[in-house]
C-alpha cells in the first residue's frame, strides 16, 4: 500500500470560518456542492475529493470557492451517501465498521465499488451537461484514493490530479496512473509517513509522467483541509498548497 488507512487523526481538525456561495445539486441519486465561476464554465472543471468529513464540511466547501474564482467549475459530490464522520468523531466510533457501511442507515459500504460509480456519474455530469474538456480532481485524505484510480485521461476520465496527504492508496492504484499527478505531504503523517513516501516517489519516478511529490515540515495529516491555521506554519502550509495546486492545474489543465 502506497499509503495508511484512515485513523482517527482523520477525522480532527478544525473549522475554517467563511461562508461558502456554492449550490447544492443532485446528480442522479447523488448530492454534490457545485461552484461555478463568474462567466460560466469555461471548458475546465475541478472535482474536489474531500476527507472523511464529507462534502458539507465547510472547509472543503470554502476551498472549492477558491478554485471557482480562479475561473474553475467545482464539484463535491458526497462519497458516502449521507454517511460522513463528523468533526471530532463519535462516541465508540470503528472506522473499518465505518467503511463497510455499518454505521449507514441503508448500510452502503465506502469502498470502491460504491464510490466509482459516484466519480463515473460526476464525471459524465460534467462532460454531457456543462461541455467540460478537461477535468482536474483534488483529493484530500481518504479522497486522495479516488483521484488516483481515476487519473486516466486515456480513458477519457480525470485528466491532472492532486492529492494532499493521501489515505487507503494502494501502491498497484498508484502504478496505473496515466497523468500529471502532485502529491502535497506532511511532515508528521502516521499514514503517509517517509517510507510509503519514499515508495511512491519510487513509483512515480517508473511511470516517466510529470509528478511533484512536495513535503512541508512541522505539520500533520490533515493540514491542508482542517489544520488549525492560527499555527502560522499550518497557515502557510494549508496556503501554500492551494497555490501549488492551483498552478498545477492551470499548467496541465490548459485546453
Amino acid at each position: 500500500m502506497a499509503s495508511y488507512p484512515p485513523r482517527t487523526c482523520c477525522f480532527h481538525g478544525v473549522k475554517h470560518e467563511g461562508d461558502a456561495t456554492g449550490d447544492f445539486i443532485t446528480i442522479d441519486d447523488i448530492e454534490a456542492y457545485i461552484k461555478i465561476p463568474e462567466g460560466g464554465p469555461k471548458e475546465k472543471a475541478i472535482i474536489l475529493l474531500t476527507d472523511i468529513l464529507g462534502h458539507r464540511f465547510k472547509n472543503a466547501q470554502l476551498i472549492a470557492d477558491q478554485f471557482a474564482a480562479n475561473g474553475y467549475l467545482v464539484l463535491i459530490p458526497d462519497l458516502f451517501y449521507g454517511d460522513p464522520i463528523p468533526l471530532g468523531g463519535s462516541s465508540g466510533l470503528d472506522l473499518q465498521k465505518w467503511l463497510a457501511g455499518e454505521y449507514s442507515e441503508k448500510k452502503i459500504a465506502h469502498t470502491p465499488p460504491v464510490i466509482d460509480p459516484i466519480l463515473e456519474k460526476c464525471i459524465s455530469e460534467l462532460r454531457t451537461k456543462y461541455s467540460i474538456k478537461k477535468i482536474g480532481a483534488i483529493g484530500y485524505c481518504f479522497g486522495a484514493k479516488y483521484v488516483v484510480r481515476f487519473l486516466k485521461p486515456d480513458q477519457g476520465k480525470v485528466d491532472v490530479g492532486f492529492v494532499a496527504h493521501p489515505s487507503l492508496v494502494e501502491k498497484e492504484e498508484l502504478e496505473a496512473i496515466k497523468g500529471p499527478l502532485a502529491i502535497a505531504a506532511a511532515e508528521k503523517d502516521h499514514i503517509f509517513p517517509a517510507e510509503k513516501r519514499q515508495e511512491s516517489e519510487q513509483v512515480l519516478e517508473s511511470l516517466a509522467l510529470p509528478y511533484i511529490l512536495t513535503l512541508y515540515g512541522g505539520v500533520g495529516h490533515g493540514f491542508a483541509l482542517r489544520g488549525d491555521i492560527s499555527d502560522p506554519k499550518v497557515l502557510f502550509a494549508k496556503e501554500n498548497v492551494f497555490v501549488q495546486a492551483l498552478q498545477w492545474f492551470d499548467t496541465h489543465l490548459r485546453v
